[in-house]
């Protein structure tokens, strides 16, 4: 496969470092009896190798994925034709292409989520700053900020290299860092965890656009929309997954349990490349018409000459220039929004549940359960999406969110008194702004062109990172305190206004070839280029 530059580099790579990880293990084993306690180890030589194995492996890893033609200019005026892939059933291709980046969405999330599940833990053992701790004199809040700012960094740096390098080696590239970064889950300092972190956030951030950027370019119109949303959706199935594992392991394994589990699934992902292809359409707009054609026939398309009318050139399209300068304003406002209530509310929750007097274990549960209720509201999100309006559901879903933390400002601490409002209040926050999420996800892969589609969505995912990065940032100054009113609050406010935003420069998407929608956003530039 084109993928490649070079194969068995790539392997290699993958061998090197998944045994510099299993290097990091006898460590973690050997401080059982301390209730796997190890703030103050020494970092032994087997460590040592481990980490040198890492480094090695993903240079060679991420050198093997590089394409020979990497360097190849953007033909964006080929006269091939993409939009048959639009007009074929759905195929097995399509469906094992499916399963899998819901596996991929899943792995994916679980790490941000994992996040506010390992931070009471973290706290107690290294004596760190929080609502649970307040005696400490370094703040717990540094390690999410350390985080978040790589998924901040890493959208924007996959959203480039997916346009590119290619989708399938972005996402490649992204499992490799998960591989490599589980070993938190067996670093004895909190700067070294704070460090693995931020390469973990690097992979995270990136993975996520790349994912929805190859099926909206995959995925015949007619299907694309739910199909994009229900994946999309599985970011609470994430959730939920990990408050199980949380719920389950951390009493009797600690914390790092929840990092070390990046080995297998990291694994896993780079074992089902095989059913990840490339784009067709980002190979025909980079001139490789065959190895698009023989992607295209397992979908059962052709590549067939096209007499629509040039577009324009890929440099003079930019998303800070119209006809793209409307969506992209959507998109960072929805974005600021959704960061500043996953990494604002959602993330301080289990901890400021725990501070009104819950125990762990009934947090991560209360948890749990709300996800699990709001779940199967993802399909009927999927069927409005794809069938209904991408628009209005998207400007419905905004609204409802910032209704429901409105509420939580309205009622305060005293919610914990009340279980059944604060299971219906948390639905949302909880549940829907991931459907928010997996909308906006599937919306901006939409409204961008193929030449701006990562960069277009990688923007998406940075900015609905960089209001938690606002957050955690004044959380860790002690100048937002992380109550549950006043998360809500800050998340409430950016909610209501990008639902007006969607409003205001939202445009239809449902059931329409990307080529129709790119050639109606481009109609009034290419007249005026023509006259």
């Amino acid at each position: 496969m084109s993928t490649f530059g070079d194969r068995r580099l790539f392997w290699a790579g993958v061998v090197a470092v998944t045994a510099g990880v299993v290097l990091h293990l006898p460590m973690y084993a050997e401080a059982r009896a301390m209730g796997y306690r190890m703030v103050g180890m020494p970092i032994d030589l087997t460590m040592s190798l481990g980490m040198v194995l890492i480094l090695v492996g993903l240079v060679a890893s991420v050198w093997g994925l590089i394409p020979r033609d990497h360097h190849r200019s953007p033909s964006s005026g080929t006269p091939l034709r993409v939009r048959a892939l639009d007009e074929v059933p759905i195929r097995g291709a399509h469906v094992a292409l499916m399963l899998v980046m819901a596996a991929a969405v899943t792995i994916d999330v679980m790490k941000p989520a994992t996040l506010s599940f390992v931070l009471p833990g973290m706290t107690q053992e290294y004596g760190l700053k929080s609502p649970l701790h307040p005696t400490g004199h370094i703040p717990a809040a540094l390690l999410p900020l350390s985080g978040i700012l790589g998924t901040v960094i890493g959208s924007f740096l996959w959203g480039w290299m997916g346009d590119r390098l290619g989708r399938r080696p972005s996402i490649l590239i992204a499992a490799m860092t998960f591989i490599a970064t589980s070993i938190c889950g067996s670093m004895p300092s909190y700067a070294l965890n704070m460090l693995m972190c931020f390469v973990m956030g690097l992979g995270v951030g990136g993975m996520l656009p790349i994912m929805f950027t190859i099926m909206a370019e995959t995925i015949p119109a007619r299907h694309r929309g739910w199909l994009l949303v229900l994946i999309g959706g599985d970011v609470a199935g994430a959730y939920i997954i990990t408050s199980w594992l949380a719920a389950s392991l951390v009493p009797t394994y600690s914390w790092r349990i929840l990092w070390l589990i990046g080995l297998p699934t990291g694994v896993l992902l780079i074992l089902l490349n095989r059913w990840i292809p490339e784009s067709p359409r980002f190979l025909l707009a980079h001139g490789r018409s065959e190895e698009a054609s023989a992607i295209m026939r397992r979908y059962g398309a052709a590549v067939v000459h096209d007499e629509a009318p040039r577009p324009l050139p890929a440099a003079d399209l930019r998303l800070t220039r119209p006809p793209f300068l409307g969506p992209t304003i959507l998109v960072v406002l929805l974005g600021l929004g959704i960061g500043l209530v996953s990494f604002g509310f959602q993330l301080w929750i289990p901890s400021n549940l725990q501070k009104l007097g819950m125990t762990q274990a009934d947090a991560s549960r209360m948890l749990r359960n709300s996800a699990l209720i709001g779940f199967p509201l993802n399909f009927l999100v999927a069927w409005l999406y794809g069938f209904v309006s991408s628009k209005r559901t998207l400007m419905a879903l905004s609204a409802l969110t910032a209704l429901s933390l409105f509420g939580f400002v309205m009622v305060g601490d005293g919610v914990v008194a009340n279980r059944a409002l604060l299971y219906a209040l948390l639905v949302m926050p909880i549940w829907g702004i991931s459907s928010v999420v997996a909308v906006l996800s599937a919306y901006s892969a939409e409204i961008f062109p193929t030449a701006l589609r990562s960069r277009g969505t990688g923007l998406a995912a940075g900015l609905s990172k960089a209001g938690g990065l606002l957050i955690i940032a004044l959380v860790a100054l002690a100048v937002a305190p992380p109550s549950i009113a006043g998360t809500a609050l800050i998340g409430a406010i950016p909610m209501a206004l990008a639902a007006l935003a969607v409003a205001v420069f939202g445009r239809e998407t449902h059931k329409r070839e990307l080529e129709s929608i790119t050639a109606e956003q481009l109609e009034g530039r290419l007249v005026t280029r023509a006259s």
